[in-house]
C-alpha cells in the first residue's frame, strides 16, 4: 500500500481544511495552559506567623516581641512556626518587665503555634494553604495536594490513550472536553508532514503558553482561591463545540480497516480546499489487499511485544518522566524566586514562546536526537550552575533559572513530535499515551523536588539539573526519525541504536522489497 501522505498529497499542505484543523486544535489547548499551572497560586503559601490571641493579656511591647526571630536570606524575620510560651511572657507583661531590656528573649522557652496562624493578605486573600493551615508540621500536605491534582491528569491521559486507539480521537474528545496530547496526536495524523511539525510546536505549544500567560492575569485580579478556580475552569467548557468541527483521523480509520469512512473525510477535506479529489482515493487492488487482512485489535501489551518496541517504550518513559520533572518543577518553583510572583510567573510563561520557536526550527532542519540532546544539555547545565551564583545576585540566579526553563521547555515540545514519529500508526496514540502517563508521574513527583528546597535552596536545581543531563545522554541512543515516513506497522519501526537484532522473516522480506521499492527500505532504515 502506498504511504498515506502520498495518497493524500493532492489535498495540499496548507489549505482551508488544514488551517481549520490547525487553529481549532491549537485553540483547544489554551485552557490547559492556565489550568495546568493554576496550583502555583491555588496552593501558594503566604507569609505567616503564630497567632497570639487577645485573651493572652499582653502589653503592646510584649505582643510585638511574642514571635522569635530567625535568619532567612541574610536577614532576621519572624519565625513562621514558633512563638514564645505565652504563659511566661504574660507573667512578665503583668510585672511590667520590658522585652529585651529586663528579660533576655534568647533565654525564653518557645512553643508551637497552638492557636493557629496569621497569614499575610498582601498577595493572596486565601489559598488552600491558608484555609486548612497547611504549614509547619503539616507543610508536607501542600505538595501532596499538588501531586493529587496531577494524579487526576495521569488517570485521564491513560484512559484517553486507550480510548483513542480503540475508538478514535473523536470519542476521546467527547469524553474529555479539552484533551492535551490526544489533540496533538490527532493533529499529527491528520495534517501533512511539513504542517505537522509546526502544529506540534508553534501551534499546540504556543497556544498553551498563551494560556499560561493568562494565568497570572487571572490570579492578579482574583485573589480568592475558590473564585480563581471557578474562573479558570469555566472556559474549558467552550471546547465542547469542537465535536462538530474536528473529524476523525483518516490515518487511524485506515489502520482499523474503515476505508469508506476515511475516504469520506478525505473527500470532505478536498471539497473544503476546493480541490477535485479522485473518485477512488485508494486503488481497488489496495482495498482488496487490505480488506483481506484481518484487523487485529491492539492493546498496551503491543508496546512490549518485540525487543525493539519494548526498548523504545522504556526509553520514552524515562525520557518523558525526567523532562516532566524539570518542566513542572521549574514552573512550580516560581513562588520561591526573588521578586513579584505575578511577574515571575509571566516571565516563566513568556520564555516558553522562544523555546517553542527554537524547537520548531530545530525539528525542521536538524536531526531529532541531537536537537533534543542540545536543549537538555543547555537546561541541565545552567541549573547546575545556579548554586555558584552569589546570594546577592538574585536577578542573575532568576535569569539562569529562566534559561533552564527555556531548555527544558524546548525539549518538552520536541518530545511530542519525536515520540509520535517513533511509534507506528496502529499503536501511536497508545504509545504517546503511555509516554504521557510517564510524564504525569514526573509531574506528580515534581512538587517534592521543590519541597526539598526548604532544607537546601539549591538542592532542587542540583537534582533537576543532574536528571536533565542524564536524559540528554539517553536521548542520543534513540532511533533517528528525521526525514523518514511515519511507520504504519510495528515491523516498520526504526531500530534503537547500539542494540543488535536478529532479522525476522517479515523484516527480511521488507529489506528485499526495499531493493525494488526505495520507499519501503527508507521506512525500515536503521
Amino acid at each position: 500500500m502506498r504511504d498515506y501522505d502520498e495518497v493524500t498529497a493532492f489535498l495540499g499542505e496548507w489549505g482551508p481544511f488544514q488551517r481549520l484543523i490547525f487553529f481549532l486544535l491549537s485553540a483547544s489547548i489554551i485552557p490547559n495552559g492556565f489550568n495546568g499551572m493554576s496550583v502555583v497560586f491555588l496552593a501558594a503559601t503566604p507569609e505567616h506567623r503564630c497567632r497570639v490571641p487577645d485573651t493572652a493579656n499582653l502589653s503592646s511591647a510584649w505582643r510585638n516581641h511574642s514571635i522569635p526571630l530567625r535568619l532567612q536570606d541574610g536577614r532576621e524575620v519572624p519565625h513562621s512556626c514558633r512563638r514564645y510560651r505565652l504563659e511566661a511572657i504574660a507573667n512578665f507583661s503583668a510585672l511590667g518587665l520590658e522585652p529585651g531590656r529586663d528579660v533576655d528573649l534568647e533565654q525564653l522557652e518557645q512553643e508551637s503555634c497552638l492557636d493557629g496562624w496569621e497569614f499575610s493578605q498582601d498577595v493572596y486573600l486565601s489559598t488552600i494553604v491558608t484555609e486548612w493551615d497547611l504549614v509547619c508540621a503539616d507543610d508536607w500536605k501542600a505538595p501532596l495536594t499538588i501531586s493529587l491534582f496531577f494524579v487526576g491528569v495521569l488517570l485521564g491521559s491513560f484512559i484517553s490513550g486507550q480510548l483513542s486507539d480503540r475508538h478514535g480521537s473523536d470519542l476521546q474528545l467527547r469524553g474529555s472536553i479539552c484533551p492535551g496530547y490526544g489533540h496533538q496526536v490527532g493533529g499529527t495524523e491528520i495534517l501533512g508532514k511539513s504542517v505537522r511539525i509546526i502544529f506540534s510546536t508553534l501551534g499546540v505549544c504556543i497556544f498553551y503558553a498563551f494560556g499560561y500567560m493568562l494565568l497570572p492575569l487571572f490570579a492578579y485580579f482574583i485573589r480568592d482561591w475558590r473564585m480563581l478556580l471557578l474562573a479558570l475552569t469555566v472556559p474549558g467548557v467552550l471546547c465542547v463545540v469542537l465535536w462538530w468541527f474536528i473529524p476523525e483521523s483518516p490515518r487511524w480509520l485506515i489502520s482499523q480497516g474503515r476505508f469508506e469512512e476515511a475516504e469520506a473525510i478525505i473527500h470532505r477535506a478536498a471539497k473544503i480546499n476546493r480541490i477535485v479529489a479522485p473518485s477512488n482515493i485508494f486503488e481497488p487492488s489496495e482495498l482488496q489487499d487490505l480488506s483481506s487482512k484481518k484487523q487485529q485489535p491492539h492493546s498496551i501489551l503491543d508496546l512490549l511485544r518485540t525487543r525493539n518496541i519494548r526498548t523504545v517504550t522504556i526509553m520514552s518513559i524515562i525520557l518523558w518522566m525526567t523532562i516532566s520533572v524539570g518542566y513542572f518543577g521549574l514552573s512550580l518553583d516560581t513562588p520561591n524566586l526573588h521578586g513579584d510572583i505575578y511577574v515571575n510567573c509571566l516571565l516563566s510563561a513568556v520564555v516558553e514562546v522562544p523555546a517553542y520557536t527554537l524547537a520548531w526550527l530545530l525539528l525542521r532542519y536538524l536531526p531529532r536526537r541531537y536537537s533534543m540532546a542540545t536543549a537538555l544539555f543547555l537546561g541541565g547545565g545552567v541549573l547546575l550552575f545556579v548554586q555558584l551564583v552569589p546570594s546577592d545576585l538574585y536577578y542573575l540566579a532568576t535569569a539562569l533559572v529562566m534559561v533552564g526553563k527555556f531548555g527544558v521547555t524546548a525539549a518538552f515540545s520536541m518530545v511530542y513530535v519525536y515520540t509520535a514519529e517513533l511509534y507506528p500508526t496502529v499503536v501511536r496514540n497508545m504509545g504517546v499515551g503511555v509516554s504521557s502517563t510517564a510524564s504525569r508521574l514526573g509531574s506528580i513527583l515534581s512538587p517534592y523536588f521543590i519541597y526539598l528546597g526548604a532544607y537546601d535552596r539549591f538542592l532542587p536545581y542540583i537534582l533537576m539539573g543532574s536528571l536533565t543531563i542524564l536524559t540528554a545522554i539517553l536521548t542520543l541512543f534513540l532511533p533517528e526519525s528525521f526525514g523518514t515516513p511515519l511507520p504504519d506497522t510495528i515491523d516498520q519501526m526504526l531500530r534503537v541504536k547500539g542494540i543488535k537484532y536478529r532479522q525476522t522473516p517479515s523484516h527480511t522480506r521488507m529489506l528485499k522489497d526495499g531493493e525494488e521499492n526505495p520507499t519501503v527500505l527508507k521506512s525500515t532504515a536503521f
